[in-house]
């Protein structure tokens, strides 16, 4: 297995990889990007701190362009106009934040929060989704692990390796599956190379410390070219110990993750193709009164091998044809090493994943231009889960073919429509383990589910003046259970929950209704939305109010003598309504020294109810916030506040949550340094301020929200290092 923290390999990769590049005299400029399925990419103004999101593989080449009070160039929002909803954190942003994993990377964006379950196990939360409804990609592909399962499992991505991440809600989804129904979170970063470094050589290492972990972190990537070849290597090493709340140390905290990738790919005038292999490890611990006591922890290991590929025809009717196939083997334990070391119970999953996509060529109609693509993809994925307690989930196959199809219409200058569709057939084979474990696994018979969803959506997207964009987009998305959500049977250490599947469950479905409005660029930029959505058999867990030991036969009424047992959950479905807004806005008041000043703010809440007017679980508060910042070509400096209010409206057996304010600060610095060897170098550092009140800050998704305080106030310095 390829799997070391500082691989000696890759010190010798880069010097051979110096080496070529000097020798070289000239390269070609061979770029191919990966457009959306409809529209091509537009290249939009960059900054050094934060590349926007339609810069891939040549923005860190560009050279940053002063700022101009006039143009206006975003902080946080994307310039390009869309039929949907979207987030972008870029790889600088990465860096300046202590983030240990996707969720806390997200969290105080405007429609996300995270589940915060422990600093290894953060998953994204998107307008109050999470599980099976949010989809974490990279480069197109599943993560292929098992986080949707339960808070306390990782997501396989680390912030230092993502590269830039992009969060999509609305139709675009369509792309995905019927697991991305709330949402995508998509990491793209360089493994698979697209295009061939202008100097031959691009190298970048980063890093960082921060106060209240004593966290440690750093990484490096390169990617080298020589003619239509291109090669990357990266790796990542990131451990930090028990953090510091407002009221002392939280206990069981500490992580430890490492992990590595290489690849290399042939890129031609017309297209390209590679393929990346790449290593997760991790080791984790979970907070929590009883965890602490048990030092219960998660040990992670995932290998992954996955490909791409783009092929741009000409005078075919087909413009583009994109490809995408990756293999992933996943496993993990959770461990208690109190009072002797225990295997509580391990997960496994392998799972196959591919994609084809056919873009075609523009058709002009008598309405308007028609610009579209159609693809196919499909997944096999061998799920399990078992340990002390016996089997937890018996080996259950799940094999997913769907068919999907967008088509944009330029109806006039201002106007366009879009309309998408999706056609997906979901074979699950599994079975129940028995409420008796002396009864034996092989007499319980095997049962096949077949779901058909179906989702379709049409939207328009209308250019008012002043370069503001109005879009509205109407969508049926429809959702087959998870193999989880249909025979899971037992106990969940940490968590600390015996969660039962439901054979029964059918199709979950939703029709959602979301108005926008947006302002991309220009000195007063800003991104509205506001959304309805109808869930019919929306598919949730069910606290009963039930204790639990070891088996199901053993599920009573709670009461004193029980206490300690796990809580009795059930997979159920009702119907259920989502109503919510996001806002984030910025404005470029004056010129000032060498670069513009400003003010920004931002608003989103959800609100989640079931048809008799109960609390659906686990909902983010209304959240508030606001700051002033700073930037030039070099400098970016930043205040800001954000107050989350109590969230009362909570779930049976849940508890209420009081509110917070989370005050940051931050300033970074780019300088350009003298060519080596006809490279140009690039340096940033940065120093990071969070929860610099030091407030009590508890998260209302969390599971764990009653025992566990996330981190007090903590300062992180960073840096990073940039040669091509």
């Amino acid at each position: 297995m390829f799997c070391v923290r500082v691989p000696a390999a890759a010190l010798l990769f880069i010097q051979l990889v110096l080496s070529s590049a000097q020798a070289q005299t000239q390269l070609p400029t061979i770029v191919v990007t990966t457009p959306s399925p409809v529209q091509p990419k537009k290249q939009s103004a960059s900054r050094p701190n934060d590349a926007g999101p339609a810069n891939r593989g040549t923005a860190e080449d560009q050279a940053p362009q002063a700022p101009d009070s006039a143009a206006g160039v975003s902080l946080s929002i994307p310039a390009d106009p869309s039929f949907y909803s979207v987030t972008v954190v870029t790889p600088q942003e990465m860096l300046r934040q202590p983030a240990d994993t996707l969720g806390q990377a997200l969290e105080n964006k405007p429609g996300l929060a995270t589940t915060s379950f422990a600093p290894g196990a953060s998953r994204p939360v998107i307008r109050g989704l999470t599980g099976f409804r949010v989809s974490t990609q990279e480069n197109g592909l599943s993560t292929g692990d098992v986080a949707s399962l339960s808070d306390d499992h990782g997501v396989p991505i680390d912030p230092l390796a993502a590269g830039q991440v992009e969060v999509v809600r609305g139709p675009a989804t369509l792309r995905y599956g019927s697991q991305a129904i709330g949402g995508v979170v998509n990491a793209t970063n360089n493994r698979i190379p697209d295009s061939v470094p202008l100097n031959g050589v691009r190298v970048e290492t980063r890093g960082g410390v921060s106060s209240a972990d004593g966290g440690r972190n750093g990484a490096f990537s390169t990617d080298a070219g020589s003619g239509n070849f291109v090669l990357h290597a990266d790796a990542f090493d990131r451990s930090a110990e028990d953090y510091q709340t407002p009221h002392g140390k939280q206990e069981n905290t500490s992580l430890h993750t490492y992990g590595n990738s290489i690849g290399g790919s042939y890129v031609g005038s017309k297209g390209f193709f590679g393929v990346a292999y790449s290593t997760f490890d991790s080791t984790y611990y979970i907070p929590g009164i009883e965890a602490a006591d048990r030092k219960n922890h998660i040990v992670l290991n995932q290998e992954r091998l996955s490909s791409k590929g783009e092929w741009r025809l000409e005078n075919s009717g087909i413009e583009t044809i994109r490809t995408w196939f990756g293999v992933t083997d996943y496993k993990h334990s959770e461990i208690d090493s109190l009072p002797v070391e225990n295997i509580g119970s391990t997960f496994k999953n392998q799972q196959y994943e591919g994609r084809i996509e056919v873009q075609h060529s523009p058709v002009n109609t008598g309405l308007g231009e028609l610009r579209g693509a159609v693809g196919a993809q499909g997944s096999n994925r061998v799920l399990s889960a078992g340990g002390a307690d016996g089997d937890l989930l018996p080996e259950a196959k799940t094999q997913n073919g769907a068919g999907y199809i967008f088509e944009e219409l330029q109806v006039t200058k201002p106007l366009r429509l879009q309309a998408a569709a999706r056609v997906e057939n979901s074979d699950v084979n599994g079975k129940q383990a028995p409420n008796d474990p002396s009864v034996p696994l092989a007499s319980i018979s095997p049962e096949h589910k077949s779901f058909l969803p179906t989702s379709y959506s049409a939207g328009f997207l209308y250019e008012l003046p002043k370069n503001v964009v109005l879009r509205f987009t109407a969508q049926h998305v429809e959702r087959a259970p998870d193999a989880t959500e249909l025979f899971y049977k037992g106990p969940h250490d940490a968590t600390g929950t015996f969660e039962i599947g439901n054979p029964d469950l059918t199709i979950e479905r939703a029709n959602t209704y979301e108005v926008g409005l947006k302002r991309g660029t220009g000195d007063f930029r800003f991104d509205l939305s506001a959304y309805h959505t109808d869930f019919n058999n929306f598919i949730y867990k069910q606290f009963t109010g039930n204790k639990c030991q070891d088996t199901a036969s053993t599920c009573e009424a709670a009461n004193a003598a029980n206490a300690t047992w796990f809580d009795q959950i059930l997979y159920s479905q009702r119907n259920a309504t989502f109503v919510g807004a996001e806002a984030i806005a910025e404005y470029d008041i004056a010129k000032v020294w060498h670069g513009v000043w400003g003010v920004q703010g931002q608003y989103d809440f959800v609100r989640a109810t079931f048809e008799d007017g109960s609390y659906v679980p686990k909902i983010p508060p209304h959240r508030l916030g606001g700051g002033v910042y700073y930037y030039d070509n070099s400098l970016l400096a930043r205040l800001t506040l954000l107050h989350a209010f109590d969230q009362k409206e909570f779930a049976a057996f849940d508890t209420p949550t009081a509110g917070y304010n989370l005050l940051n600060a931050e300033i970074s610095y780019t300088m350009k340094l003298d060519k080596l060897a006809g490279l140009s170098q690039e340096m940033t550092v940065g120093l990071r301020g969070e929860n610099l009140l030091n407030d009590d800050i508890r998260n209302a998704v969390s599971y764990k929200k009653d025992e566990v305080l996330a981190p007090g106030r903590s300062v992180r310095l960073s840096g990073s290092f940039k040669l091509n």
